[in-house]
């Protein structure tokens, strides 16, 4: 169990749906009901098949490659860091509205749920804690930010527009420390590699 929530956490900053959140109301504002409940649907199903995809695929890859864990984590790490620091220094996340058809799988489901982040969090964790946790941990968060877009409207009444973009920003340094310790470990796997 505790393995599930040291994967959960990292996940569910990586995923971000409550940053998200500015941007699909962008995107749906114009929908219907029905129409909205469609794309949200096509969303988790897109991420979480792509995630779960990439997770059971993506070490297979790497070493065909010649890329070790410890590189990855480097690069990966980076990466975080840089995607943290767009929301942390973007804008409010606005976005011009699109007519539904499509939005669900792209970009919803995937760059927005199952993008670099979750992609480089999902192979870091999976090193560290196996396949098992990580799968499920990945599964739930995508379930997870389903149900939050599904009762988005509610939540910006709750929350107001200050409050989701407060977490957002809150979301978005959590994810940049979460970088820097990748960083660190890797580069602490490397030098201990070549000290060997």
């Amino acid at each position: 169990m505790r393995s599930f929530w040291l994967c959960f956490v990292p996940i569910f900053v990586a995923v971000d749906a409550i940053g998200t959140l500015p941007l699909l109301l962008g995107m749906t504002g114009g929908l219907t009901r029905r129409k909205y409940r469609r794309v949200i649907l096509e969303s988790v199903v897109t991420a979480s098949i792509v995630a779960i995809t990439f997770l059971l695929a993506g070490l297979a890859v790497l070493r065909l490659l010649g890329v070790t864990v410890a590189d990855f984590m480097v690069a990966g790490g980076a990466l975080l860091f840089l995607i943290s620091l767009k929301g942390l220094l973007g804008g409010d996340g606005e976005a011009e509205s699109l007519d539904g058809d499509g939005v669900g799988a792209v970009p919803l489901g995937v760059p927005l749920m199952a993008g670099p982040a979750v992609m480089a969090t999902l192979l870091l964790l999976l090193d560290q804690y196996g396949p098992m946790p990580t799968v499920v941990a990945a599964f739930v968060n995508m379930v997870l930010a389903g149900v939050m877009f599904w009762t988005a409207d509610l939540l910006k009444r709750a929350l107001g527009q200050a409050g989701v973009r407060t977490l957002s920003k809150v979301s978005s340094l959590v994810l940049a420390a979460f970088a820097v310790m990748i960083i660190r470990k890797g580069l602490a796997t490397i030098i201990m590699s070549m000290m060997i």
